[in-house]
C-alpha cells in the first residue's frame, strides 16, 4: 500500500492456449464454442465506433447473421477518426523478399514494445496481419502499386524491412472507406442499425455481465437505454487528456471510462505515444497538432544545427554545419528509429539549444537529398498530398525549405485490460482496436495501429466473440429493471449536476490546464517529483471543477458545451490515474521515460525483474479513492528481454 494506490490480486489471461505459439491461435479458435447460424440471428450485438475496428467488426458480425446495432457520435460513420491516419499498415508479406517473415514481425513488434506486450497477442497480431491485406485488396483499396502492377511497400520505424502497404499519405482514410462499404452493405440489407450523433454514457451491467448502454441523441439530447447480448467498445484512444494531440477534437475516453468505473480493469494508463513527426505548436490559440506522416522518414532527413541558437535560414547553414543526428547516433536504423527514441532525440536537440524556428521547438525534415536523388516527380507522387496539406498550414513549401517538425501526443498504448478472447474483465464486453491495451506493450511502431484495428474486427472478434455468445441468448430486459433504471438515473445525475454549477470558468479552460500539466509532468520525461505534483494539481483542478465549470444551455437539445463538460470530467479521473501509473512504475520503457532510469547515454533503462508486467488498475470505490494495482505477469518464451538498441 502507498500514498497513492494499494495493491490487489494478481491477474491472469487464462483464455490464451498455451503451446507453441504458431498454432496458439489456430487451437484457440477449434476450441472456442461456435453459434450456429440460425442462433445468430437471435442474438444482438452492440458496437459502439465506427473506425477501423468498430466499422469491420459491425460489418462482419452482421454478416455472420448476428443482429448488430452500431453508435458513434459523428454525423457519419466513415468520419471517424481513423479516416486521419496517413503512413500505411503493417503486414508480413514479404513480397520485397528482404527477410520479413511472420515471425519477423512478431519479432520487431514485442522488440518495439520494449518488452511489454504478450507474445500470444502480438504472434497472432503478425499471423492476421496477412489476412488483411488481401481482404482490403478485395474491397477494392487503392493500395499503390509498382511500375509492374504489384503492391508497393515502405519501411516505418523500428524495422529494417518494407512491410508497409499505403495509399499515398491517406491510407487510413481509404481503408476506412472499405470498412464503411461493408457496414453500409449490411446497414442496407437490415442487418445493422446505424445510430449517428450518440454517445454511449453508460454501461448496463445486469447479473454481471455487459448488457447494454445508455445513449445521449446528441441532436435532440434525448436518452435511451440500449440492450443486446453483448457490447463491443471500438471507441479509441484517450491521447486528448493532453488537450493538444494529433487526434481529433472530439476523440475521448468516455465509453472507456464509464466501463472502467463499472468494474473493466484499465492497463497501462501512462503508456502514451509522442509521435516525432508534427507540426510544431504556434500558439495558444491553437485547439489541436497536426500530424506529418512517419512515412516521410523514409526518404527526409532529420538534422538541426550543430551550433546552439543559430537563426539562420536552413539553406544558409552548409553541409558541414548541419547535425544529421538520427543517423549519428543510431547508424543502422538512422532516421526509421521507433518513435519513442526518434521523439526524446528531438527534445534533447532542442533542450540543448539547436532547435529551430519559434521558440527553438522543432528539427528540420529535409527532402533535398530525396528530390535530387529521385526526381521531383518521383517525391510528389508519393508524398504529394502530405507536402501540400504542410503548405496550407505553415505557409512554407516543403520542395524548396525543410519541413519543421516537433513531437506530439499521438496514440496510447494504454487501454482497457483484455484477455486473448478480447474480453474485458466484465464479461460480455469485448474491446477492440486503440480502446485496449493489448498487442503494442509500451511503444507501438509505425504502421501498426490500422494492422490492429482491421486484425480485431475482420479475423479476431468474429472468431472469439462466438464462445461467449453460444451461451445466449440472455434474458430480455425492460426500462423499468432495477440496473436499466440505475444506470439511467446515473446519466442523468450526471447531467444535470454538469449543468447546475453555473461556473464561471469554461470547460476549453479546464481542459487546456489538464493538458499543460499532463504536458509537462507526464509528457516526454516523467520524474518522482513531478508525477507527484502531478497529482495534486490534477486533485486540485477537479475540485475546481466540480464548483466551477460554465455549461451553458439545456440536456434536451443539441449541447456541445455539454458533451465536452462530461469528456473532461472523464480526462480529470483519467489524468490522475495515468500519473499514479507512470508514478509506480519507477523504470523507462518505450514511451514511459522516467528521468531517474536511464542509461549512461540518456536511453532508456528497463527493470525487467520489477516490471515485467501488466498494470491493470480497478477503479478506485473505496472511501480512501485509492485505486487497486492487478499486475499480470509477462512472459516471454521466444523473444527474450535484451537491452533495445537501434545502433
Amino acid at each position: 500500500m502507498t500514498d497513492f494506490w494499494t495493491e490487489g490480486d494478481p491477474i491472469a489471461d487464462t483464455a490464451a492456449p498455451d503451446g507453441p505459439v504458431e498454432t496458439r491461435w489456430e487451437r484457440r479458435k477449434f476450441s472456442a464454442k461456435l453459434v450456429n447460424p440460425a442462433n445468430r440471428r437471435k442474438l444482438t450485438v452492440i458496437v459502439v465506433g465506427t473506425g477501423l475496428a468498430g466499422g469491420s467488426a459491425a460489418a462482419t458480425l452482421a454478416e455472420a447473421g448476428y443482429r448488430v446495432k452500431s453508435y458513434c457520435y459523428q454525423d457519419s460513420p466513415r468520419r471517424a477518426h481513423s479516416i486521419a491516419a496517413q503512413g500505411g499498415i503493417n503486414a508480413a508479406k514479404n513480397y520485397r523478399n528482404d527477410g520479413d517473415s511472420v515471425y519477423r514481425l512478431f519479432y520487431d513488434t514485442v522488440k518495439g514494445g520494449d518488452f511489454r506486450a504478450r507474445e500470444s497477442n502480438v504472434y497472432r497480431l503478425a499471423q492476421v496481419s496477412v489476412n488483411i491485406i488481401d481482404q482490403c485488396v478485395a474491397q477494392g483499396v487503392p493500395f499503390a502499386r509498382e511500375y509492374g502492377g504489384l503492391l508497393d511497400n515502405r519501411s516505418f520505424g523500428g524495422t529494417q524491412v518494407s512491410r508497409t502497404f499505403y495509399a499515398r499519405g491517406q491510407t487510413g482514410q481509404q481503408l476506412l472507406l472499405g470498412a464503411y462499404q461493408a457496414l453500409e452493405r449490411q446497414i442496407g440489407l437490415g442487418n445493422v442499425e446505424m445510430n449517428s450523433r450518440h454517445e454511449m454514457l453508460e454501461l448496463i451491467i445486469v447479473d454481471g455481465k455487459a448488457r447494454g448502454i445508455v445513449v445521449r441523441d446528441m441532436v435532440t439530447g434525448e436518452i435511451t437505454t440500449e440492450y443486446a447480448d453483448a457490447v463491443v467498445l471500438a471507441s479509441g484512444g484517450y491521447g486528448n487528456v493532453f488537450f493538444l494531440s494529433t487526434n481529433a477534437k472530439g476523440c475521448n475516453v468516455t465509453a472507456s471510462w464509464r466501463a472502467h468505473r463499472k468494474g473493466a480493469l484499465f492497463a497501462n494508463p501512462c503508456y502514451t505515444q509522442i509521435h516525432p513527426t508534427c507540426i510544431p505548436e504556434s500558439g495558444s490559440h491553437q485547439s489541436k497538432l497536426t500530424l506529418m506522416s512517419e512515412s516521410l522518414r523514409n526518404d527526409g532527413r532529420v538534422w538541426v544545427p550543430k551550433g546552439q541558437r543559430d537563426t539562420r535560414k536552413a539553406a544558409d547553414i552548409p553541409e558541414d554545419e548541419r547535425d544529421y543526428y538520427l543517423e549519428r547516433i543510431y547508424p543502422s536504423f538512422g532516421n526509421l528509429v521507433p518513435r519513442d527514441i526518434a521523439s526524446r532525440a528531438a527534445k534533447n536537440v532542442c533542450d540543448e539549444g539547436r532547435g529551430v524556428g519559434p521558440g527553438g521547438l522543432g528539427v528540420y525534415l529535409d527532402f533535398a537529398d530525396a528530390i535530387k536523388r529521385l526526381g521531383r516527380k518521383a517525391v510528389e507522387a508519393k508524398y504529394g498530398n502530405l507536402f501540400e496539406m504542410y503548405q496550407r498550414i505553415t505557409g512554407d513549401d516543403p520542395y524548396e525549405t525543410p519541413m519543421r517538425i516537433y513531437p506530439a501526443v499521438h496514440y496510447t498504448m494504454g487501454g482497457l485490460w483484455v484477455d486473448y478472447d478480447l474480453q474485458s474483465t466484465i464479461p460480455g464486453l469485448f474491446v477492440v482496436g486503440e480502446a485496449n491495451f493489448s498487442d503494442h506493450g509500451a511503444n507501438r511502431l509505425g504502421a501498426s495501429a490500422l494492422m490492429q484495428g482491421l486484425a480485431d474486427g475482420y479475423f479476431v472478434l468474429p472468431n472469439t466473440i462466438n464462445n461467449y455468445l453460444a451461451a445466449g441468448p440472455f434474458p430480455s430486459l425492460s426500462d423499468n429493471d432495477a440496473p436499466v433504471v440505475e444506470a439511467r438515473r446515473q446519466v442523468e445525475d450526471r447531467i444535470s449536476k454538469l449543468l447546475s454549477i453555473d461556473g464561471d470558468r469554461t470547460v476549453d479552460s479546464f481542459h487546456r490546464e489538464l493538458g499543460h500539466i499532463m504536458w509537462e509532468y507526464c509528457g516526454m520525461e516523467r520524474t518522482e517529483e513531478g508525477l507527484t505534483k502531478a497529482i495534486g494539481l490534477i486533485r486540485a483542478l477537479k475540485e475546481e471543477f466540480w464548483t466551477r465549470v460554465k455549461v451553458p444551455g439545456k440536456g434536451e437539445e443539441l449541447n456541445q458545451n455539454l458533451e465536452k463538460a462530461g469528456r473532461v470530467a472523464d480526462f480529470l479521473e483519467l489524468g490522475e490515474l495515468m500519473c499514479i501509473d507512470a508514478l509506480h512504475r519507477r523504470e523507462s520503457c518505450g514511451g514511459h521515460f522516467r528521468a531517474e532510469s536511464q542509461t549512461p547515454d540518456g536511453e532508456a533503462l528497463r527493470h525487467d525483474d520489477e516490471f515485467s508486467y501488466v498494470a491493470a488498475w480497478e477503479y478506485a470505490t473505496a472511501e480512501d479513492g485509492k485505486p487497486t494495482l492487478h499486475k499480470e505477469a509477462l512472459d516471454f518464451e521466444y523473444v527474450h528481454p535484451s537491452t533495445r538498441s537501434y545502433k
